[in-house]
């Protein structure tokens, strides 16, 4: 009879990279010392376990054309932009991974959803590891008034809290934070990468079995990614990152995976003191508090997911005073900003050598489509020529190296929303231009080149 033996294996804490021996540096993730040894229990190798009789009459493959799809049972989480992310609401028996930076507003989020599902009649429970329960009664009551069917516990062994989910079978619990809880079978520390992925494997088979929405906070690491090994974005149903700077206002929370909808889109809040508010009007919001009769700052629209939304660009373009001029790009791509200005310099005749530049997307949006190229372009001809453009002026296009301004997606829905919050000239390609006049009553200017730009505007 084959005896299961101990083996040690060296894991990444930073991305869960394993190793056979310890290593200075991750070959997964460059980073150094993050390498700490487990162990593991392994079976010696004997071949398979004979299946039961009873069960291999059980085990038969389904036929692909008779298996029958149903509506997946949601409900609402009480917060429209949550449910826009999810796609629709959280859906039973999903599981769902909740990650941010520290402060960001994860727990906060997390307990107005109970707040909600409790409010409409769905028993909850609360679970943190973090915590006590003084500390969040005092954020709680700072949100307001919860009802007898929120319940709170506050435990770190996965088997008491898998025997409490057993016996209350609420219809939504919240796990605060995975890194805390640990599995009396697995000999590791928790927050290791062991505890991490049999404790979300333990949470996986409550969720499926019992039916019970489970969603769980993930810390992130210095690069912006959950904490602990990769398989656990692969385990779970879906995965969402609040994002934003925690000194500012605003939240943004982004979908990167989800088995139940879209991935596409954002929801955006605005941090209070009751706690997290829905922003509905995200575009007007972007723009609150924006320059007049300055140089260097233009508005462009950007889709995320199927909303428009209007952000500022600002570029400021002075002479160096040293031999290498500086660049600097925030909230987009710094590689795609210098190649823009290299566009700009050889197909326009701007000397853009000898400046430095700095460009901005304010509002702390972190925009990486190409259809922001032409705000961008804009922007940086307005500070070099200490041009005022109008306020009135929207702009949304990709610029080629060729120089030329190539179509982007939903042009017609760009134009929409720049109409309605009051704007009235819109720069765009020449090929979006002729479908997007049709019922519009905003001036349209469709350009073929970074060219004709600067003629119709400088």
């Amino acid at each position: 009879m084959a005896k299961s033996k101990n083996n040690t294996i060296f894991f990444c804490q930073n991305c869960g990279y394993e190793s056979a021996k310890w290593m200075g540096q991750c070959p997964g993730c460059r980073e150094w010392n993050t390498f700490v040894e487990e162990t593991v229990s392994k079976a010696a190798p004997g071949g398979f376990a004979a299946v039961p009789s009873a069960r291999r009459d059980r085990v038969v493959p389904a036929v692909l054309s008779e298996v029958t799809v149903g509506e997946e049972s949601r409900f609402s989480t009480g917060m429209g932009e949550l449910d826009r992310v999810l796609g629709g609401g959280i859906v039973q028996g999903s599981l769902t991974l909740v990650g941010g930076d520290p402060g960001i507003g994860k727990s906060t989020l997390l307990l107005q959803v109970c707040r909600n599902l409790s409010a409409q009649g769905h028993s909850v429970l609360y679970i943190s590891g973090e915590e006590s329960p003084a500390q969040i009664k005092m954020r709680a009551d700072r949100i307001g008034e919860f009802s007898s069917r929120m319940l709170l516990l506050c435990e770190t062994n996965l088997a008491e809290i898998s025997d409490v989910i057993r016996s209350r079978k609420p219809e939504a619990v919240v796990i605060d934070s995975i890194q805390t809880m640990y599995n009396e079978n697995v000999s590791a520390a928790p927050g290791s990468v062991s505890q991490v992925r049999e404790s979300t494997s333990a949470l996986l088979q409550l969720a499926k079995g019992l039916g019970v929405s489970i969603l769980i906070v993930g810390h992130v690491t210095k690069e912006g990614t959950v904490a602990g090994p990769r398989v656990l974005e692969h385990m779970v149903d879906a995965v969402l990152y609040f994002e934003g700077d925690r000194h500012a206002s605003y939240r943004i929370l982004r979908g990167v995976k989800n088995r139940f909808g879209s991935t596409n889109e954002i929801g955006v809040f605005e941090m209070r003191e009751q706690g997290l508010a829905e922003v509905e009007n995200a575009s007007e919001y972007m723009l609150n508090g924006r320059p007049e009769n300055a140089s260097g700052s233009v508005v462009a629209c950007t889709m995320e997911g199927t909303r428009p939304l209007l952000v500022e660009i600002q570029a400021l373009v002075c002479h160096s005073n040293f031999g290498i001029p500086r660049r600097q790009a925030t909230g987009t791509d710094f590689n795609r900003m210098n190649l823009l200005m290299a566009v700009l310099e050889k197909r326009s005749g701007i000397q853009l050598s000898a400046c430095d530049a700095y460009v901005n997307i304010t509002g702390g949006m972190k925009i990486l489509e190409p259809a922001v190229d032409l705000g961008i372009v804009i922007a940086v001809l307005s500070s070099f020529r200490n041009c005022v453009l109008s306020t009135r002026l929207t702009a949304f296009g990709e610029v080629g190296l060729s120089g030329e301004v190539r179509g982007v997606s939903m042009a017609k829905q760009r134009v929409a929303e720049a109409e309605r919050l009051g704007f009235e000239t819109c720069i765009l390609p020449w090929v979006c231009a002729e479908e997007c006049r049709k019922g519009s009553r905003i001036e349209i200017i469709g350009v073929r080149t970074v060219q004709d730009v600067m003629e119709r505007l400088f």
